[in-house]
């Protein structure tokens, strides 16, 4: 509506005709007018700070449902600051990372129970200072957080309630632990601890979301599993009951003499862990006895898991997408909010507002707006250029949200001019080593320094460091490098120094080349390039066959230069690093459930699994009682001893090994063992929860974002390939398949924002 304020309490932009008052009264009312217009300035500068920061809200996929005056919008920018969110990423990392330091003590070489030492124990009030120190920041950004919102939203934000519980429980339980000069056994607020993680990522909490909706569907196929599982648990015992002939009783004896232990043999050969060693006792007997696990292995292993991942994946995919839906509309309400803001002016300049007004805004307010956008540089600049395209100096609604298009963009890099020479020379040196096949050429050179050192390496390969002579490829090593030292500085001559490290791939071999420079010097320094086959000085830090080891790896290192010049290869590059931006949510995810089993592993296991004492290789086994066992393929003939739960970084290590489900079964049989079959319930559900959930999710959102790569990129050479930066967020890897939201939806959220009243 015409003459309503953009903001609760706000000025009345057409309540005032500054041609109105004659020249009497002009004088008598200037500190009137002079107080209005100081007014309006200052109103305008809030409609600049608004727009500027839903533009970032939109930037960012983020909630525009926040107070919106002065000084909370200062505040507002102040917390989403790169400073801010490093230090309470920060904060979040060293309580993760105080499982380390706290008792049991990860701080010793070595986690093998057999030659362990003590571990260094912090004192008490150590950790638990530096934890309180955490705390206090936590209740720091939960009370800044709760501001912003204001308290009807907050009521309706469950992850923030439930950040004020954790936080609670975590000072609870903190307070117990000095009480009892931390000496308690449990800390329950280790468990908790990855809340921290999981409540500071929008994408973390929207892919726990999308998890927790999936989980009816992943129940109804398990429960398909666990009904293979059993209908062929049984048959087996029927198949291979005990016999009276004890030859024929090797099937039975090992895997299926009763029903917990047919059971979970069947379901390790479910992950070809123990295949064919499970089959080997029947199949020598009868080759028939094969079809039954082969019949197994194929419907199991084969159709029944590999559906599952199917399954799995595509119902988090279409939970996904709405997830993906919600930060669409997120954008573009931010980007209508900023829109609204800054055209709302406008309306209170006319005397009367047509029926047929159209809403615009001015290109010059525009980009003061984007000059204080924090952004990417290059989309700041894509944006701004096609706003000053606009001949009539004005943006309307549909436009405006047009110009934002620009983030969803690729960007291609562009080179700085190359040096202008005058003397020939050193044109023609320019053109030499500024040319596609000056490249290749090293690439050969590269090639060939690797294939001399596999060849040394083959020669020399049952040679000890003392019987190596490493004179020779010293100096094969030394030639190399005074080449690489040449083709870079020449590239230097030829490009610029900013043309020369405005390629990634000159800034490797650039880095590399110095380093081996610095560590060919130091050779010379220190031995002068011997020429006896005995190390001449071998009471310094590292020998020279240390130190030409160290050269040979990090040439080797060098020539994955060849990446960026085979296109598939260089995509395949490019999506890994996009993988370790992107995807750091779902990863995020997976360190949540790595911490989580890692605490319930101690607790539950801790000291469990005990080495015996005064024992050789030798010794008899015959004074050895109770869970011990030596036989072939266990865990103490395996000498698994670094594989426990005594320690928090040994968890983490035992856990991946069991994910990876290689010889998994020689854990679950070792700690059934030394504790109670019960027991596996903890290792199936992790084997369920990292193996066959986040892994299988993990590989397909990988094989999304690559193919989403290579169709953008089909079209592109290999040297664009380089230089393009792609936008492949998780957002832009489903946006085809999202629906946009209309006009009508965006204004009637806005009508909702609890603290932006628009004056329609």
């Amino acid at each position: 509506m015409e003459g309503e304020p953009l903001l609760a309490g706000s000025i009345n932009r057409g309540s005032c005709d500054y041609g109105s008052h004659d020249s009497g009264q002009q004088h008598e009312e200037s500190p009137r007018l002079r107080r209005l217009s100081r007014h309006i300035e200052e109103d305008g500068d809030l409609y600049i700070q608004q727009a500027v920061v839903f533009i970032e809200d939109a930037i960012q996929y983020r909630s525009i449902n926040h107070r919106v005056d002065s000084g909370s919008l200062r505040l507002y920018r102040w917390y989403y600051s790169s400073i801010c969110q490093w230090g309470l990423g920060f904060t979040i990392a060293i309580v993760l990372a105080l499982a380390f330091i706290e008792r049991p003590s990860s701080l010793t070489y070595t986690s093998d129970i057999r030659f362990k030492p003590q571990p260094w124990q912090p004192p008490c009030g150590l950790t638990e200072g530096i934890e309180m120190v955490c705390l206090c920041v936590f209740i720091l950004d939960v009370t800044v957080k709760s501001y912003l919102i204001g308290w009807e939203e907050f009521q309706m934000n469950k992850w923030l309630i439930g950040y004020v519980i954790v936080i609670a429980a975590s000072v609870i339980d903190w307070m117990l632990s000095v009480s009892m000069m931390c000496n308690e056994s449990l800390r329950v607020r280790r468990l908790i601890r990855p809340f921290f993680l999981l409540q500071n990522s929008s994408l973390m909490k929207k892919t726990l979301k999308c998890v927790k909706r999936t989980l009816p569907e992943i129940a109804s196929v398990i429960l398909l599993l666990a009904l293979h599982l059993c209908l062929f648990t049984m048959t087996g015992m029927l198949i291979f009951a005990e016999s009276d002939d004890p030859k024929k009783n090797g099937e039975w004896k090992t895997y299926f003499k009763n029903l917990p232990q047919a059971l979970s043999s069947l379901l390790v050969l479910l992950t070809t862990a123990n295949n064919p060693d499970v089959m080997i006792p029947a199949y020598s007997l009868n080759r028939g006895y094969s079809i039954f696990f082969i019949l197994f292995s194929v419907f199991g292993t084969y159709l029944l898991m590999n559906l599952m991942t199917a399954i799995i994946y595509n119902q988090f995919r279409g939970y996904l997408l709405m997830s993906v839906q919600t930060s669409i509309i997120r954008r573009h309400l931010g980007i209508r909010a900023a829109f609204e803001v800054l055209c709302c002016p406008g309306r209170g300049h006319t005397s009367s507002q047509s029926e047929g007004h159209v809403e615009r805004v001015a290109v010059n307010t525009f980009l003061q707006v984007m000059g204080r956008v924090h952004m990417k540089s290059y989309h700041r600049q894509a944006i701004i250029k096609a706003a000053q395209r606009f001949p009539d100096g004005f943006i309307d609604g549909k436009a405006f949200q047009r110009l934002f298009s620009e983030l969803d963009k690729d960007f291609l890099k562009e080179h700085p001019p190359k040096p202008e020479y005058i003397s020939s020379v050193m044109q023609q040196i320019q053109y030499i080593f500024s040319h596609y096949y000056i490249t290749v050429f090293g690439n050969v050179v590269t090639l060939a320094n690797v294939l001399g050192i596999c060849t040394i390496l083959v020669l020399d390969s049952e040679k000890s460091s003392s019987e190596r002579d490493n004179y020779y490829i010293e100096i094969i090593n030394c030639a190399f490098i005074i080449y690489y030292l040449i083709e870079m500085l020449l590239k230097i001559v030829a490009f610029g120094w900013k043309g020369y490290l405005s390629y990634t791939s000159n800034i490797f071999d650039g880095f590399l080349t110095v380093l081996l420079l610095s560590l060919q010097i130091a050779t010379f320094i220190t031995y002068r390039i011997p020429d006896s086959k005995v190390d001449p000085v071998p009471q310094h830090v590292m020998s020279l066959w240390e130190m030409v080891r160290l050269v040979n790896m990090l040439i080797v290192f060098r020539f994955l230069r060849i990446i960026r010049e085979i296109k598939l290869m260089a995509v395949m590059a490019s999506t890994l690093v996009d993988m370790v931006k992107n995807l750091r949510a779902f990863a995020g995810i997976l360190l949540v459930v790595y911490y989580v089993y890692a605490v319930l592993g101690i607790w539950l296991f801790q000291g469990a699994i005990t080495a015996p004492t005064n024992m050789s290789e030798n010794s008899s086994l015959e004074n050895v009682t109770g869970a011990f066992t030596m036989d072939c393929g266990s865990f103490e003939q395996l000498e698994y001893w670094p594989n426990n739960f005594d320690d928090f970084a040994a968890s983490l290590v035992l856990l991946y090994n069991i994910m990876v489900v290689n010889n998994w079964h020689v854990f679950t049989d070792a700690y059934t063992r030394y504790t109670t079959e019960w027991s596996l319930v903890y290792f199936v559900a992790w084997w369920l929860t990292s193996s066959v959930m986040w892994v299988n999710l993990f590989v397909a959102l990988i094989l999304e974002n690559f193919t989403y790569k290579w169709d953008r990129s089909n079209a592109l050479s290999v040297g664009e390939v380089e230089r393009i930066v792609y936008q492949s967020t998780v957002q832009l890897m489903f946006r085809e398949h999202v629906q946009e939201p209309t006009e009508e939806e965006l204004l009637a959220k806005l009508q909702q924002h609890p603290h932006l009243h628009l004056g329609w």
